[in-house]
């Protein structure tokens, strides 16, 4: 770690070092979001082992000071050596990462550091249908549930289980007071709804929720009645 003790003894020249290393990564920095897991790659050279560090302090000297990010913010996935490793943010903030490439001899070639933004969950939907089934001219509840941040937006697809024919419906401004969406929907035909999209101010899910189907009965036809008479 000849470099590293070499850089110690001259504070200032550790910080324009850093300041080098981490204008390229800071201009094109990775936004991810909280519970994904990503990957961190160097370059790999022949002979060289790597080290990497998780900080989520700015203010150090990450040239001299361990990565101590407590591990409940992000963690590595699988150890933290290698051109390649993996890291699950846990919680919504501003991470750096550091890499040290070792030569063969256990001394430092080069370090890198980069910056990380992790952002609250995409939001999601969750459908709940009562009743399941109806009679035409009736009326079902639709709840929509929400997660993450409001105000929220979605599309709500209605399918005709029969035809295949679909319509989408857009709801927006929808704030944590209205949070489940209650919608009541009286379909003549069986149906099936799903949310296929729903955003924030952190971004769009696109994956669809859970599907919900609404069985529509239809009415028995119109007969006599008649009346037995003892």
């Amino acid at each position: 770690m000849k470099k590293l003790l070499y850089i110690a003894r001259y504070p200032a020249l550790a910080v324009l070092l850093l300041m080098l290393l981490a204008w390229t990564p800071v201009l094109a920095q990775n936004v991810v979001y909280q519970g994904e897991t990503t990957q961190l790659s160097a370059d790999q050279k022949p002979g060289d082992t790597y080290a990497w560090e998780l900080y989520n302090d700015s203010t150090v000297n990450f040239a001299i000071v361990p990565g101590a990010c407590p591990t409940n913010l992000a963690d590595f996935v699988g150890g933290n050596t290698g051109a390649t490793v993996s890291v699950e943010w846990k919680q919504p903030g501003t991470y750096f990462f550091k890499v040290t490439a070792l030569n063969i001899t256990g001394c430092t070639q080069n370090l890198k550091i980069g910056i990380v933004k992790v952002l609250p969950s995409l939001p999601s939907a969750k459908l709940d249908l009562d009743p399941l089934d109806i009679c035409i001219g009736e009326s079902a509840e639709l709840k929509v549930t929400f997660s993450g941040k409001d105000p929220w937006s979605m599309k709500l697809q209605a399918k005709d289980v029969a035809t295949g024919i679909t319509s989408i419906e857009d709801h927006s401004g929808i704030t944590a007071a209205g949070n489940p969406l209650r919608i009541s929907v009286n379909p003549n035909t069986t149906t099936e709804y799903t949310v296929i999209e729903v955003s924030n101010a952190f971004g769009v899910q696109t994956i669809p929720s859970n599907s919900v189907t609404l069985t529509v009965h239809p009415l028995p036809e119109k007969t006599p009645i008649y009346l037995k008479i003892p």
